[in-house]
């Protein structure tokens, strides 16, 4: 996929904007501050439904508006292969409230407009994917499965539903026949979810490695190892939810379960994630950034959007190059946002367009 034009309103600080990106590498240009990561923000958004820098009411809405609007139109490959279908997005968003719309049709479900248009982002807190908290890694690994297995999210919601309802009754002192019934329903839902995302990881093992061996040789990725949220080796869900039934009657919630599970790199001679230098780190995560949007791409027969904000400050020139020329190779369709140009691209690699950022406008550099 591909986009033809994004539009933004009232976006940080930007008024008004909108760019007509091309196929390829799309570079965006301007000094520290300009808002040059804001329009990886609004892509972000349409994609994830909240901004990498944190919530949207968080100073994403320009300062004196009621909201921000993002309008984002793209080309994406027909079901049959042949062809391509032009879609169009739009999201209104008061950082409280929001309204959305998918190709002239209202979106009841913020989970609806960002299955359509599928981002890839690297930042500056994308290594917290290696050495963060949990949650970041199994939103990773939930991300990738929303976009190619159709009946993930409905699994995925399912099985909160369950645990949501299963802490209140912990937290109420609820009967044990009441919490049977929510074990039951956390096992039903909990089993598949979990088989999904280690089959996924596996899945996505492969590439990681590879795309590591060929961006910083030196890292030595190993293999992705996952971490199922109970001793699943020793026992099923069922079981360990009830065998843990008294404890967590005691604490409030529940302790264990797929809503605890993580993963981890591991490397053949690094000896875990907390011996990792922040560039090796970020490293780490862009591998599996990438592996993940190859296998979008496998399976999905086309590629997602890549964004890599402020990629010079992320990466030396070396790993740069090797970076780029990776992503030139392929026909996915990339933003990338710096100060200046990148050496990579002042040689035969060169940008399909190039964007300058300042004072609140965007300009397309001739």
């Amino acid at each position: 996929m591909h986009i033809v034009r994004l539009t933004l309103n009232c976006l940080r600080r930007f008024e008004s904007v909108e760019l007509q990106p091309q196929p390829g590498i799309n570079l965006i240009t301007g000094d520290n501050g300009a808002g040059k990561s804001s329009i990886l923000e609004a892509l972000h958004l349409m994609a994830y439904g909240r901004s990498f820098r944190g919530r949207v009411r968080d100073g994403l809405v320009r300062k004196g508006a009621e909201a921000l609007e993002v309008f984002v139109e793209w080309e994406e490959s027909g079901a049959s292969g042949t062809g391509s279908t032009r879609r169009r997005a739009g999201l209104r968003h008061s950082g409280h409230a929001w309204k959305g719309r998918l190709d002239g049709e209202d979106v009841a479900q913020l989970g609806n407009l960002c299955a359509a248009l599928a981002v890839v982002t690297f930042e500056p807190g994308s290594h917290a994917l290696v050495n963060g908290g949990s949650e970041s890694r199994r939103r990773f690994v939930d991300w990738g499965l929303f976009h190619v297995e159709p009946d993930f999210l409905p699994l995925w919601r399912r099985y909160m539903r369950a645990l949501k309802q299963r802490n209140a009754l912990l937290k109420s002192g609820g009967s044990n026949s009441a919490l049977d019934a929510w074990d039951y329903e956390l096992a039903e839902a909990g089993t598949p979810l979990t088989s999904r995302r280690q089959q996924y990881l596996e899945r996505l093992q492969e590439s990681a490695v590879t795309i590591a061996a060929e961006l910083a040789p030196g890292l030595g990725i190993n293999a992705l190892e996952f971490l199922p949220g109970w001793r699943r080796n020793e026992m099923s869900l069922a079981d360990a939810l009830l065998l843990g039934r008294e404890r967590d009657r005691q604490a409030g919630y529940t302790s264990q379960g797929p809503h605890r599970a993580d993963w981890s790199v591991v490397f053949r001679e690094i000896p875990g994630r907390d011996a990792l230098s922040r560039g090796q780190a970020k490293l780490t995560a862009l591998a599996c950034l990438l592996a993940q949007a190859d296998d979008y791409a496998a399976l999905r027969g086309e590629w997602p959007v890549i964004a890599l904000d402020d990629l010079a400050s992320e990466l030396d020139q070396v790993h740069q190059r090797r970076v780029l020329q990776r992503l030139a190779g392929s026909p996915a369709q990339v933003f990338i946002t710096a100060t200046e140009i990148p050496t990579a691209l002042c040689g035969e690699m060169t940008p399909a367009l190039t964007f300058h950022v300042e004072h609140g406008r965007v300009s397309t550099v001739i």
